[in-house]
């Protein structure tokens, strides 16, 4: 099940919106439930960015970046790898944000070798 979680009536409004216009789009059904926010429960840390910590090189640098595992599930620059990493995301995007991450240039274009691999 794929879900989108609103905390207010103002974000179930927008995701209601975007969740039909995407169905227009695609002239189909989305089956996106769109639900209100409850209780969240964070996953242990071996379970966090799951993708990007399969890939030992890049992960030195994020623990050296992070060496509190709570730095490392925070970092937005981690979530949006690990994404990429999943197969998510706009290839051409991840050029665009590379220097923005905090790592190296051996690490940055092991990222875009891997990540170009997903989307051939």
């Amino acid at each position: 099940m794929t879900a989108i979680f609103f905390h207010n009536e103002e974000q179930k409004k927008l995701a209601l919106e975007s969740k039909n216009r995407v169905a227009a789009m695609i002239e189909g059904k989305i089956y996106t439930k769109i639900l209100p926010a409850s209780e969240f429960y964070l996953a242990e840390a071996y379970h966090q960015k799951y993708y990007l910590q399969q890939k030992t090189n890049i992960m030195k640098e994020f623990k050296a970046m992070y060496p509190n595992v709570d730095g490392f599930i925070d970092s937005t620059a981690a979530a949006r790898i690990n994404g990429y990493l999943a197969g998510y995301g706009i290839f051409e995007e991840l050029k665009g944000e590379l220097n923005g991450f905090g790592l190296s240039p051996e690490a940055n274009q092991e990222l875009l070798d891997i990540v170009s691999r997903l989307y051939r």
